[in-house]
């Protein structure tokens, strides 16, 4: 079973997504548990303070160090610590499927303008991002990481094959091909003759033919900045 860990200062943010789909189905399967922890319960002032002003001055608010860190240590965490964050190196399908065949997985959510890098450098194992930009804080991130992890676990998905033949899933970068089901014409749009004909081999062929050109026209990084 892989246990997952949340420490955020938004629990309840939780709690409707992991109850639902796949995650819920994970848990009911026995192949997940989750562990949402309120960041706050690890201060010490009666205003349970989280952050603080950044040092060398600038706009915004700095998560403190030491509730991630007793947070993290009251657990006994082993890694993968992640720390969710824009810095990171992008989330990809290769990482979801190793922390789905681990045992434990501690995902750090961080809000305001950022977090104390001591936590990244010291505390975390790996930074990861979803993509380049930037949210309000680290739960919407965790449920991605979490939603891409747990359906791949036993259980979660009663059609095993179904996740093997995603986009991703075998080749970093590689596109499935497009799906189509009834009816065979809809306002005038036909599915491609081939999925209709039985031929499983010329079916075969097209949907690898259809998965190279997608991923052939895929751009592999975002554009960037105009001169």
């Amino acid at each position: 079973m892989l246990q997952i860990n949340v420490i955020t200062i938004f629990p309840e943010f939780f709690s409707g997504p992991l109850s639902l789909s796949i995650p819920a189905r994970a848990q009911s399967a026995g192949a997940t548990s989750y562990r949402i922890v309120d960041l706050r319960e690890f201060t010490h002032d009666r205003h349970r303070t989280v952050d603080d002003y950044p040092y060398g001055g600038g706009a915004g608010m700095v998560m403190k160090p030491e509730p991630f860190f007793e947070a993290v240590e009251s657990l006994g965490a082993r890694a993968p610590v992640v720390l969710l964050s824009p810095r990171g190196r992008l989330f990809t399908q290769g990482d979801a499927q190793r922390y789905a065949a681990g045992r434990e997985l501690t995902l750090l959510c961080g809000h305001y303008k950022d977090v104390d890098q001591r936590v990244a450098e010291h505390l975390a194992t790996e930074e990861i991002s979803i993509g380049n930009y930037v949210l309000s804080g680290g739960e919407a991130a965790a449920l991605v990481v979490i939603d891409a992890v747990v359906r791949l676990l036993p259980g979660a998905i009663s059609d095993a094959e179904s996740a093997e033949t995603d986009s991703f899933f075998k080749v970093e970068g590689a596109i499935s091909a497009p799906s189509y089901t009834r009816p065979p014409v809809f306002r005038g749009l036909a599915v491609p003759a081939v999925l209709l004909s039985g031929d499983h081999a010329a079916i075969a062929r097209w949907r690898a033919a259809q998965a190279e050109r997608l991923t052939s026209e895929r751009p592999t990084a975002p554009p960037g900045p105009k001169a």
